[in-house]
């Protein structure tokens, strides 16, 4: 692109349960802890979008409003946004960040980050839209800039004072989003998905 289209691009961040989909060349930002983020593209009609997991599986009907926080709730609503601006199906590529391992106090196999990798893994195989590339696991936190135009990706790794912070948020949303199922559902619905766990 030219200097002066790079100027005008739109320019924008997302947070946790957020999606930002475009066929006008924008640059979208993100800061992923345990979280991850899809950023998915057709670029040949120059389209694409990102999402901002914080936890895998799905919301329940109470919480469908909220649903894009949960994996399958916001990559579907991330590939129908993109189907609706033109995006071909069959050609749209994937790139995935996040899921780094930030609360040490856990055990790494109860990362929140590597059950939403690994979430993520299998939404896409089912689905059939590769991923192309990804940074993802580890102990740093990440932010990113997407291109929705062309795929392109900016990452930056952040050091550890940072973690504080983004734990915290992470941690927060995590506590909100329980709070709120525990008061849109019934004892019966809340039943069942203390079983699932």
């Amino acid at each position: 692109m030219k200097a002066e289209a790079i100027r005008k691009m739109i320019r924008t961040k997302i947070h946790i349960g957020e999606i930002y989909a475009s066929s006008t060349p924008a640059v979208v930002e993100t800061i992923l802890g345990s979280c991850v983020s899809i950023c998915m593209y057709d670029k040949k009609m120059k389209i694409g979008g990102i999402n901002h997991i914080l936890l895998p599986g799905k919301a329940d009907i109470g919480s469908f409003d909220k649903g894009a926080r949960y994996g399958i709730n916001a990559m579907e609503i991330l590939i129908n946004k993109l189907m609706k601006l033109g995006a071909r199906r069959k050609m749209l590529r994937a790139k995935l960040f996040g899921g780094a391992h930030i609360i040490q106090s856990l055990q790494k196999e109860n990362s929140p980050g590597l059950k939403n990798i690994s979430f993520v893994e299998k939404f896409m195989e089912i689905e059939g839209i590769p991923i192309v590339s990804r940074d993802t696991g580890g102990v740093n936190a990440r932010k990113i800039h997407f291109h929705t135009h062309s795929g392109d990706v900016y990452l930056k790794t952040l050091p550890a004072f940072h973690f504080p912070t983004i734990s915290w948020e992470e941690d927060h949303f995590k506590k909100k989003v329980q709070k709120e199922i525990l008061d849109t559902t019934d004892s019966q619905l809340f039943d069942r998905v203390g079983k699932s766990k």
